[in-house]
């Protein structure tokens, strides 16, 4: 063999193989599913290069991929005729962890948590799985095209070097033989091998043929052992429920089943067929905005691409499949993607298709639907914001936090919300914080757990933000009530005559505050919303919430301070016991006290909280 050398894995392959021959796999015969899985990928990109240039084929249409056993040698060879690998790409997809985001999320991979599992099947990581079974893999392998001197073999024990050499390949595509471990001898059974290929793989459209030996007449043959049929061709009456779970797994490189799944044939105008998953858990990356990975993209039941982004909207990133349109060019490219109207229609029509399936899983199986909510709710909170069109149903998927429960669980739907509304309540109100417990127990609410009224709670860094797009819900408004507003004042019980008495009695004392913190607040003045607290903070209806001003100084925008409006509850003892209080310096400190009190249960932090624990100190000597 000419060029031969010898690499070190990356740290990060090592790490991954560890995990995956100790941790990761407790079903073994994934492996296989794995490897037909590249296979059926290669043959893909073949059919997809072969558009424009026909040679890549050398003569040899009829893609396949076989198997072979030697159980004298104690090995399994997979080998296809498809589009095979560079010595580039052998040492990039193989050597390296290519695939973004793998080595980041390596670095908080546990080994006690099998959600981590979700690692297996990122580009070049499939591969490694062979090494479960095995403890010595030898790949052959030489780019269609390609002269065949170019062709390439690659080894290694999977332990932390593998060898690479230069070798002659007569047919294009990949051979790899895997030496197996002691003790996996079952894999080298025909009847096991047909069983595995037949429940992981027997929707894939490339031929999975096995070498059948025939001793007595000394021959051997191939036989065909899956139905080799795109699946979502298929007629839906004919697709058993392990068939959509298994082909989800096969074109999301996931282990996990998925919740629900809708395949739908569309004629008419446009001709296509859709198959739409909702995974059961987000990938490592969900969050990122620019992580999505789209859905599979084919024209005439050609591979056109895997990240064909522009059918989905971002607020539906976590979305799994694949689209077969009859309408679209086979040589259309991301950009004639983008502009075309064929590709608007699509997204429109798929978009709606996703929600009125989350709608359906929301009245069918709520327990289903708590688990999407949990693992995507937040990646959904951006779609009210995103699509106008479908803004109103996707309202109705929303889950909140409620005062009405005694936990942080997300479970109230706004209908839930508007069927327990007294019968003269014409807000629905909510408030807004940096967690649960700061939402559930703000002074905010004492009116309104004295009245029993039901308040969303909302703790999610999204919320406010995504409330600033939604405005009503079945005649509805919605109104926040850390802000002020006249409805709020109308809930309480204290008579009109007695409110105005107060003011006038606390006039002076309100004055004699609004004097002393000058520009510190926008305004000062009595509330009757409070039970318990002595002081509270709001904002104007006009100016911007806490949340919101926290939401772009996150994402580094510079914005003009929140003045808030300091309310005081004339009715608590503390207030009573300050309000002909002579010694300014004490009234000074009790009521930049209160202030920063207020503020505190606002901002959840403060400027200077050394001066404020001061004060507190100084009062508590005093």
């Amino acid at each position: 063999m000419k060029g031969q050398e010898t690499y070190s894995f990356q740290s990060e392959v090592k790490q991954l193989l560890h995990l995956m021959i100790h941790s990761l796999y407790s079903n073994k015969e994934i492996f296989l599913r794995e490897l037909i899985s590249n296979a059926s990928d290669a043959a893909d990109k073949l059919r997809f290069h072969a558009l424009s240039d026909p040679n890549l084929y050398e003569n040899d249409n009829e893609l396949y991929v076989r198997i072979a056993t030697n159980k004298d040698k104690r090995t399994i060879t997979i080998c296809d005729n498809c589009i095979g690998l560079t010595r580039e790409e052998v040492i990039n997809n193989i050597g390296t962890i290519a695939k973004s985001g793998s080595k980041e999320f390596l670095k908080s991979i546990s080994l006690e948590h099998s959600k981590n599992r979700q690692i297996i099947g990122q580009f070049g990581v499939g591969f490694y799985s062979a090494f479960i079974v095995a403890d010595k893999v030898s790949l052959r392998t030489r780019s269609a095209g390609l002269p065949k001197d170019k062709g390439v073999f690659w080894e290694s024990n999977g332990e932390g070097e593998y060898s690479i050499a230069n070798i002659e390949k007569i047919d294009k595509g990949t051979e790899i033989i895997l030496h197996l471990r002691k003790g996996e001898d079952d894999f080298l059974e025909e009847w096991n091998l047909r069983r595995i290929i037949s429940k992981y793989s027997d929707h894939i459209e490339l031929p999975i043929e096995l070498q059948i030996e025939d001793k007595k007449n000394n021959t051997i043959t191939w036989e065909k052992v899956n139905k080799a049929q795109a699946l979502w061709t298929r007629k839906k009456s004919e697709i058993t429920e392990t068939e959509y779970i298994e082909f989800y797994k096969h074109i999301s490189n996931d282990f996990q089943d998925p919740i629900i799944w809708s395949h739908n044939y569309v004629e008419g105008t446009q001709e296509y067929i859709s198959l739409l998953y909702v995974p059961s858990h987000a990938p490592f990356d969900m969050w990122n905005r620019e992580s999505q990975q789209g859905i599979k993209l084919y024209v005439q039941r050609i591979f056109i691409t895997d990240d064909a982004k522009q059918f989905m909207p971002n607020y539906l990133r976590f979305i799994k499949g694949l689209i077969d349109s009859n309408d679209l060019p086979l040589n259309i490219s991301r950009e004639m993607l983008q502009d075309n109207h064929i590709t608007k229609n699509l997204r429109n029509a798929l978009t709606k298709r996703v929600i009125q399936m989350l709608e359906k899983l929301s009245i069918d199986n709520n327990e289903k639907y708590q688990t999407f909510w949990k693992e995507f709710g937040l990646v959904l909170k951006e779609g009210p914001a995103e699509d106008n069109v479908n803004q109103q149903t996707i309202i109705k998927l929303l889950r909140f936090s409620s005062t009405i429960n005694t936990n942080s669980e997300q479970t109230v739907s706004l209908a839930d919300y508007v069927t327990r509304m007294k019968d003269d309540q014409n807000h629905i109100y909510y408030i807004t914080a940096d967690s649960y417990a700061a939402a559930k127990n703000s002074p905010h609410l004492e009116l309104f757990n004295q009245k029993n009224i039901e308040v969303l709670l909302l703790f999610d860094r999204i919320d406010e933000w995504m409330m600033s797009y939604i405005t009503e819900f079945n005649g509805k408004t919605f109104q926040l009530i850390s802000k002020t507003n006249d409805s709020l004042n109308k809930l309480v019980d204290k008579k009109i005559e007695d409110q105005k008495k107060a003011e006038e009695i606390f006039k002076p004392f309100i004055m004699r505050v609004k004097n002393l913190l000058e520009n510190k607040v926008k305004e000062v003045r009595l509330t009757h919303r409070l039970t318990d607290t002595p002081a509270i903070v709001t904002t104007d209806s006009n100016e911007m919430t806490t949340q919101m001003a926290k939401l772009f100084a996150a994402a580094g925008k510079e914005l003009p301070e929140v003045k808030y409006i300091f309310e005081i509850n004339p009715e608590h003892p503390i207030i009573k016991n300050i309000i002909n209080m002579e010694n300014e310096n004490s009234f000074k400190k009790w009521i930049e006290l209160l202030l920063d009190e207020a503020l505190l249960i606002e901002c959840g932090s403060l400027e200077d909280p050394n001066k404020f624990i001061h004060t507190i100190n100084q009062l508590l000597i005093n």
